[in-house]
Formats: structure tokens, C-alpha cells, sequence
């Protein structure tokens, strides 16, 4: 029995949404968002994009650091649109007024109890086979951090609230969830 066919869908599906209906595109495949995300899930977003705001400002970084929406194309086709929680860009070229186009060098996702399995499944997947190289998924429900380093030497750790996570991109550079929700 031949299996049934899938349609594959094109960023421009993504852009002819309804008004307030979200979604992510990955591999030609339309994955729903709640339309709001938590209050919860809103001020651990800010509170760690501000922080690394002001890290790389402080130390003279070049990389740029967004909040969703903020729309990332992974791959060099139509197929594949995301909106990390947050993106830090080190490649200034990436960079055009619809978003960025390849690979953050660094995402986080924050985990909401209907985006599990695309965080820790589908989006990490994806993420290292784009070329990301350090992906965080920050669970609020666990009070965890898991952090993938990807390259020639692939690392998974999984921290902690209370544990200080010390980030690939920027050696020195530390962050503890707990102490940010203070």
C-alpha cells in the first residue's frame, strides 16, 4: 500500500497565515505555536537576551543577540523558517531586515509543555545538522538547562537552575537561570 502523500510547504504558506495565527516551517512542514507564549516563558526570554545584551556589550562582542519573533531561514531553500526564543548571530552577513539567513551560532528555546517534543526532538535535530554551534533548551517545568555543543567535538549537559552554565561561544561567560528569575 503506497504511503500517503504530505503536502510540503513554502515559507510563503508561513507569511499568508492568518493575523495572529504562528508557526514554524521545518523541512517543508508546518509546526503550530501557541499564539501567545506564557508570562513565565516571556520573562525568562527577556531576562536571558538582556543578559546576553549586555555581556557582549561590556566586552566588546561582535555577535548580535535577537528575541522571537525573529525570523531565522536555516537552510538556502523555502522550507524551513523558525523563531528561536533567542538567537545570538556572529556573522554579520547573515543579518538582512527580514531576519537571518543560515545558522545562529547560538539558540535557545524555552520549553512550554506543547513545544517539548520540537525542542528537544525535531528543533535539535535540525539545529545541528544547520550548523548551530551551541543550542539551549531551558525547561521552566524541570528547572533545567540542557546545552549542546556541536562540532568536532559534540558535547550534552543538562544543569541545574541553580547551577552556573557556562557558555561555548564566549568562554568566561556564565549564566545561571536561577539567579536571573530572582
Amino acid at each position: 500500500m503506497p504511503l500517503p502523500k504530505t503536502e510540503t510547504y513554502t515559507i510563503e504558506d508561513i507569511y499568508n497565515l492568518p493575523d495572529g495565527e504562528r508557526a514554524e516551517l521545518i523541512d517543508g512542514q508546518i509546526y503550530y505555536m501557541a499564539p501567545t507564549p506564557s508570562r513565565m516563558h516571556q520573562d525568562l526570554a527577556g531576562k536571558m537576551y538582556a543578559t546576553i545584551l549586555q555581556y557582549i556589550k561590556t566586552n566588546g562582542g561582535k555577535c548580535e543577540p535577537y528575541i522571537a519573533p525573529f525570523a531565522v531561514f536555516l537552510d538556502k531553500d523555502d522550507l524551513t523558517y523558525v523563531e528561536p526564543d533567542v538567537s545570538v548571530i556572529c556573522d554579520p552577513d547573515k543579518l538582512n531586515d527580514k531576519g537571518c539567513n543560515g545558522a545562529p551560532d547560538w539558540i535557545i528555546e524555552i520549553v512550554s509543555p506543547s513545544s517539548k517534543r520540537m525542542d528537544y526532538l525535531t528543533k535539535l535535530l535540525k539545529y545541528r545538522t544547520a550548523g548551530v554551534r551551541e543550542y539551549w533548551i531551558v525547561n521552566p517545568m524541570q528547572k533545567q538547562v540542557t546545552t549542546y555543543f556541536f562540532g568536532e567535538q559534540e558535547n550534552a549537559d543538562q544543569y541545574s537552575f541553580d547551577d552556573d552554565v557556562l557558555v561555548g561561544i564566549y568562554p568566561g561567560f556564565i549564566i545561571n537561570v536561577g539567579e536571573l528569575l530572582k
